[in-house]
């Protein structure tokens, strides 16, 4: 969960500012003296998105570092970190991609995998996890990050990103456009943008990001059954996976960092942004899926 609220939130800001940048710059060939050129308004609006998504993919594993304060196992110090490299080691062959980092992190039970490519990725599992789960419950979890990353999940959530953005710096900029005409309605004096339309474009650059945060959501959850069934598979049976969903279920979740917390959403709109099923959907389609 932390890393694709973290990839939201990095993509909204990233966004944004190469919005910013763009308007400062001059780079909006797209607004001419007969009003918007839909056809280049839209190739800008492509370059913005998929360069704030790729962006975002390619910082994500050190952001994830650092907003989780994650201490990489470059030689394990004990039994149990010797264990946990190992389990990696041999699930990520299993899975066909190449050795992740590993690392460790302070905190309630939680885990995950991060990085823009599949064989040099990140594997991070907290301490709350390690204290409170059996190993078999442990290694399942793991499985489930590998699945994440032999699947291709941060590409695709990017590329989907990507998509998402590119309609927001469109819809954004037609609907500043509209908003500054009827401001400077009558007002022949003026030429070029106005500030309404500055100042229009940054608001639902932003607020419409967080509209398209909703459907990357929905993705996220959906991808979720998909690496439970993986570490099914990885692992040969559906059991250990489900005891560690039904212990999830049971434990505290993790607080999220502080640049984070503000997509900590509970209630209703919560669900909106939630990037994980219930518990229970998790362990039923699993329990119904094939081996």
């Amino acid at each position: 969960m932390k890393r694709i609220l973290l990839f939201v939130l990095t993509n909204v800001a990233v966004v944004a500012v190469l919005g910013i940048v763009a308007s400062l710059l001059g780079v909006n060939r797209y607004l001419t003296p007969a009003g918007l050129d839909l056809g280049s308004l839209l190739g800008f609006a492509m370059v913005i998105g998929f360069g704030g998504a790729t962006i975002s993919l390619l910082i994500s594993k050190p952001m994830a570092k650092w907003t989780t304060g994650v201490r990489i196992i470059t030689q394990p110090q004990n039994v149990d970190e010797a264990w946990i490299v190992e389990t990696v080691r041999k699930l990520a062959t299993t899975a066909g991609i190449g050795m992740p980092e590993v690392g460790i992190f302070d905190g309630a039970p939680n885990a995950f995998a991060t990085g823009a490519f599949k064989n040099s990725a990140l594997v991070a599992v907290s301490t709350g996890l390690l204290q409170g789960m059996t190993r078999e419950e442990i290694e399942a979890v793991i499985g489930h990050e590998i699945a994440h990353v032999a699947n291709g999940d941060m590409v695709t959530m990017a590329l989907i990103q990507g998509v998402m953005n590119t309609f927001v710096v469109f819809l954004s900029r037609v609907i500043a456009y509209a908003i500054d005409g009827f401001l400077r309605k009558g007002d022949e004096r003026s030429s070029g943008p106005g500030i309404g339309y500055m100042v229009t474009t940054i608001v639902l650059d932003i607020v419409l990001g967080f509209a398209a945060a909703m459907v990357v959501a929905w993705f996220s959850r959906h991808r979720e059954f998909r690496a439970d069934a993986g570490a099914a598979k990885l692992m040969n049976r559906k059991q250990p996976m489900i005891n560690a969903l039904a212990r999830l279920g049971g434990m505290v979740p993790a607080e999220l960092p502080k640049s984070m917390s503000a997509m900590g959403i509970a209630g209703g709109i919560g669900k909106l942004f939630s990037t994980h099923p219930p518990i229970e959907e998790r362990i039923a389609a699993l329990q119904s899926a094939p081996l």
